[in-house]
């Protein structure tokens, strides 16, 4: 069997993110590499967080994926670099944003230490894109965001943290 690199990346971006499915593993940036080696393939990723327990969801995803297509499958974690949000596209903020979770904006120094003060300006509501908004909770429903709230449309939204 002969297959493009290409369509081993097409074929991943096909598996949705299990705790944000609006959005495919691949565009949210834990599959940094794939490699074919004869009728095997082997797929790097890392962890949006180290502990991340969706990790071994996706690596699992990949895996029956690869195999159904009848490949022998070697998944690496790999956590250096650290990911970064940085490795979501607009099209993924975009996604994310239409999803109802209010998407990060560029990595910068400030936003590294989870608990730093929010002195860089109003969070925009993912929905109604109000400036109007507090933070409830540094943590969401996964690690990984944190929880808002928005007081000109009353609801309720996630951000993905930076970092």
């Amino acid at each position: 069997m002969t297959i493009s690199k290409q369509a081993v990346w097409e074929m991943l971006n096909s598996i949705p993110d299990p705790e944000v499915p609006a959005i495919s593993i691949v565009e949210l940036g834990v599959v940094r590499d794939v490699n074919l080696e004869g009728t095997s393939v082997v797929v790097d990723m890392t962890p949006t967080y180290t502990g991340c327990p969706a990790m071994k969801m996706m690596e699992e995803q990949v895996k029956a994926k690869l195999i159904l297509e009848g490949f022998e499958v070697k998944v690496n974690i790999v956590f250096k670099p650290a990911w970064t949000t940085d490795w979501l596209s607009d099209a993924t903020k975009e996604k994310l944003r239409a999803y109802g979770i209010a998407p990060p904006e560029k990595l910068s120094f400030e936003n590294l230490h989870p608990f730093a003060k929010s002195d860089k300006g109003p969070l925009k509501c993912a929905f109604c894109r109000s400036e109007n908004t507090s933070l409830t909770s540094q943590f969401g429903s996964t690690a990984c965001k944190a929880l808002y709230f928005c007081h000109d449309c009353c609801q309720p939204f996630e951000h993905f943290k930076c970092h």
